[in-house]
């Protein structure tokens, strides 16, 4: 199969810099996180055939390497390419999602990889009793790689008891999210991608989290990721409606950093001083969320910082007020768009797709 290209057809910078989606909200140009410099394959390479399941599976360079591979992505046309051809991905989600599975799907699709989506977990065999790893010895004959999400906590676990394929980790119950994560930190690189570097003391930034890391998965995985980056973080504020939102294991984790964490119940106790605010739902009770007060909540007219950004994996509910889509504080638009080409980078150093690339296409040529 042919694999290079006569010429990458890119965008034009000032489209990318008016909203190219015409969505709402701030949209940094990827192309500022993609310098001249060659993107790192032997990098990138180390993710090649391994299961992608925890945060604590990556470090910086990873990271960077990948949002840089991200951004490359992002700011070309490759579907001619059809990078994925001939790749069958297995998109099993027995818990419900809109914005990751169809992301996933999406990133495949876009590649020319092919689809098996179980999109309802009651339509398996585990609503007979079926077994997870009798499901993931079914899988081996099925796909080249699965994307799972799950209720239940111990649901990787399970599944990689006899599954050979590699698994991307898309959520098991409250404990991790690592590519929800990997989003996260994509679209705050190219908001600001002096962190992806050492900053100088007096531009590192003071994060504030809106949720419960000890018992929320999408929280959990960016606090996780947030602390790779803590040199150039000068504060981590916890707001939560919980005495404790950590729990034993994180507060051992953080008790280890050299890093300030702030907890309180009130957003606006911290609000002014704060660069990114990471939202989240934070009073999910059972199966329905109950009504936030005001110290949980933002709108146009809250004290954020004039260059503060706002990020919300989404579904949000009452706690981001629609009033801040147009302004330059919402980057969680952006957030949810970019989570298509992060999720193309991890599926290609994956999957080892390297050479369907264009000819030079990692040296940014």
């Amino acid at each position: 199969m042919e694999t290079s290209i006569q010429k990458i057809k890119k965008p034009d910078l000032a489209t990318l810099e008016a909203n190219p989606l015409d969505s709402a909200g701030l949209y940094p140009n990827p192309e500022k996180l993609n310098p001249k410099e060659q993107i790192d394959l032997e990098t990138l390479g180390k993710m090649v055939g391994h299961s992608i399941v925890s945060v604590k599976q990556f470090d910086r360079k990873l990271i960077v390497e990948l949002s840089k591979f991200a951004a490359l992505l992002e700011a070309s046309d490759i579907a001619s390419c059809h990078p994925l051809d001939g790749k069958l991905i297995i998109t099993a989600f027995f818990e419900p999602s809109t914005r990751t599975r169809t992301s996933f799907e999406s990133a495949v699709l876009r590649l020319d990889g092919k689809i098996i989506s179980i999109a309802d977990g009651q339509t398996t065999g585990m609503a007979k009793g079926e077994s997870l790893a009798d499901i993931g010895e079914m899988f081996n004959a099925y796909g080249d790689a699965v994307v799972m999400r799950h209720t239940e906590t111990d649901s990787v676990q399970q599944l990689m008891e006899t599954l050979r394929l590699p698994l991307i980790n898309a959520g098991n119950g409250s404990g991790e999210h690592p590519t929800q994560a990997l989003a996260d930190w994509y679209a705050i690189l190219k908001w600001n991608p002096k962190l992806a570097g050492k900053m100088h003391p007096e531009d590192k930034i003071h994060l504030g989290i809106l949720g419960t890391p000890g018992s929320m998965r999408a929280v959990k995985s960016f606090l996780l990721m947030s602390l790779i980056f803590e040199d150039n973080l000068k504060e981590i504020s916890i707001v939560s409606e919980m005495a404790d939102p950590l729990g034993e294991e994180l507060a051992k984790e953080l008790s280890e950093r050299d890093i300030n964490i702030n907890i309180t119940n009130d957003i606006n106790d911290v609000l002014a001083d704060l660069d990114v605010i990471y939202m989240n739902s934070i009073a999910f009770l059972g199966d329905s969320y109950k009504s936030l007060d005001s110290r949980f909540k933002l709108h146009k007219d809250s004290k954020l910082k004039k260059k503060a950004v706002v990020l919300h994996p989404l579904a949000r509910l009452d706690e981001l007020s629609p009033s801040l889509d147009e302004t330059n504080h919402n980057l969680y638009f952006t957030q949810a768009h970019g989570a298509v080409f992060i999720r193309q980078a991890l599926l290609i150093s994956v999957l080892n797709r390297f050479d369907h690339l264009p000819e030079n296409f990692l040296q940014n040529k």
